[in-house]
């Protein structure tokens, strides 16, 4: 798409990832003039960027995929129960060309700013390139893990050999054959990159602060007659895990608490999971997320299966997390624990054994020193505030958005924040957002917004934006959610920490997909109750 200059529009879309190309194509198919804006080269967001070795959904294909179109659906394969990156990317990029969205984009280009201006009513947009863009309707679908933690660590600007990310992995050639590769980070991206950089490396040294809980991931190709099962009845089960179940997925619905099995029918039912393998670990049990004696039986299972995998037990006992399962993500693994049985890969617990410095050819630690040649960094995201940070969005009064967050992000819905009208922020803190499948939560939101939008244009509304009031129902109705849950005990990515006060909010909602799609639907037929239109 050819650079814009000083163009008025209907909307703007910032980001081609799977919430981006939706938007674009369901707005414009609602009649709107869009532009995307994005800031890679092509579409793809979270699996553009993030193609590191390993890389690996860890949602079914089939539930993770989109779900509002007979075409795509039809005339795409999956080729695994767990799609990895490049097969995920060349999703996106089908889907893209069958809906034909990338005439809307503006790539390699990123939002340096954004302010509303209330005489026009109008979002008055700058750009890295110089395109200057106003429109009347804002959509963020940058995602709530894209904006990457960067490392910092001291001497890190004096190593000699190649620093990479898992985040923004480069797309050009990553030597691992033959390198005495330095891991630092054990979450999810880290425990898919170091099974593939073990075997191309010469020797790997994993340094692990945190241990993270991860199960068999126990991907097959994919089930035959499975997607054409669902493509015969895909309206109904798009709307069926919309709007009736926790997450969008095909998950187990766990019957009954811990205590009404006995122990051998607990651990039963535990070994069929690991076995079938996937993140359902986390529900078999009524009362696991909310009762520690009954997550206890989950982790101490998980953390046997650890021991009895890793020879060496020394290893084994720094790889088994203390706090409880599922209070940070479960991450699916693809031969993680095994891993440490191979002669060329050494655990470094740097809880106990902290880094001090990165020099030239590697890193030292309190106690040791390892001579390192590739640096790859996996630390995370900025999540939920990071990508909207960056685009620099300002109200009326030059009040940056997430300056106003400082104890934890306040929206209505998840949607959109008081003071800043017409701005919509799809899968955001306040819904279920990283708990839920992604493609079918930006599937429902972009279709409410899409509605919202229609509702204003067809009574002649310029301005809409959450009352105050209905902010503080909705935060509290979002704490309510949490409050009975483990997770908000612990910290986590999810969770915000006041630290003058030591009080905890915890971002996502946690009340279920079905019951959030239940109040946003009831919010829009009351014509859009709680929001204020002028």
């Amino acid at each position: 798409m050819a650079e814009r200059l000083d163009v008025d529009i209907d909307v703007v879309v910032v980001g081609a990832g799977l919430g981006g190309i939706y938007a674009v194509h369901r707005l414009r198919q609602a009649g709107l003039s869009v532009v995307g804006i994005e800031g890679a080269s092509d579409v793809g967001g979270v699996w553009f960027h993030n193609r590191y070795p390993g890389a690996r959904v860890d949602l079914a294909s089939l539930d993770y995929s989109y779900h509002f179109s007979d075409k795509i659906w039809r005339e795409w394969r999956w080729s695994e129960r767990y799609a990895a990156q490049p097969e995920l990317l060349a999703y996106l990029n089908f889907a893209s060309s069958e809906l034909d969205v990338r005439r809307d984009f503006l790539f390699d280009t990123w939002v340096t700013g954004a302010r509303w201006n209330a005489a026009r009513a109008r979002y008055e947009l700058t750009t890295s390139t110089g395109a200057s863009i106003t429109a009347k309707y804002l959509v963020m679908t940058t995602g709530q893990l894209s904006a990457a933690r960067p490392p910092a660590f001291p001497g890190l600007d004096q190593f000699g050999g190649r620093v990479v990310m898992t985040s923004h992995w480069p797309h050009d050639h990553v030597e691992t054959r033959g390198k005495r590769i330095g891991l630092i980070g054990t979450g999810s991206s880290g425990v898919q990159a170091a099974p593939p950089l073990a075997e191309a490396g010469e020797h790997l040294y994993v340094f692990q602060r945190t241990p993270n809980y991860a199960v068999p991931a126990q991907n097959a190709p994919a089930e035959e007659g499975a997607q054409e099962a669902i493509g015969a009845r895909l309206a109904d089960e798009r709307e069926r895990l919309i709007s009736a179940t926790r997450r969008a997925v095909n998950d187990p619905i766990p019957q009954h608490p811990v205590g009404h099995y006995s122990k051998q029918e607990q651990q039963a039912i535990l070994r069929a999971q690991w076995e079938r393998g996937g993140t359902s670990m986390n529900r078999l049990f009524t009362d696991q997320g909310t009762d520690l004696v009954a997550n206890t039986v989950v982790a101490d299972f998980v953390r046997d299966r650890v021991r009895e995998t890793v020879t060496d037990a020394r290893t084994a006992e720094a790889l088994l997390p203390t706090y409880p399962i599922g209070v940070r993500r479960l991450i699916l693994e693809n031969g993680y624990y095994e891993m440490y049985n191979r002669e060329n890969v050494t655990l470094v617990d740097i809880r106990s054994e902290p880094i001090t410095e990165i020099t030239p050819g590697g890193i030292r630690t309190r106690d040791a020193y390892y001579e390192i040649d590739l640096l790859v960094f996996a630390l995370g995201f900025d999540a939920f505030t990071g990508s909207l940070r960056g685009a620099n969005i300002r109200d009326a009064q030059g009040v940056e958005l997430t300056s106003r967050w400082t104890r934890g992000p306040r929206n209505l819905l998840g949607m959109m924040t008081t003071g800043f009208p017409n701005l919509f922020m799809p899968t955001g803190a306040g819904s279920p957002s990283v708990l839920a499948n992604l493609f079918l939560q930006n599937e429902f939101a972009i279709d409410w917004i899409t509605d919202c939008i229609a509702f204003m244009e067809s009574r002649g509304y310029a301005s809409i934006e959450p009352t105050e009031e209905a902010e503080d129902e909705w935060a509290a109705h979002v704490a309510e959610a949490a409050n009975t849950g483990l997770r908000m005990q612990y910290d986590n990515y999810m969770v915000h920490v006041n630290k003058d006060d030591g009080s905890r909010v915890f971002m996502p909602y946690l009340g279920g997909m079905e019951s959030y799609v239940k109040r946003a639907r009831a919010v829009a037929a009351d014509g859009f109750t709680g929001f204020k239109l002028s």
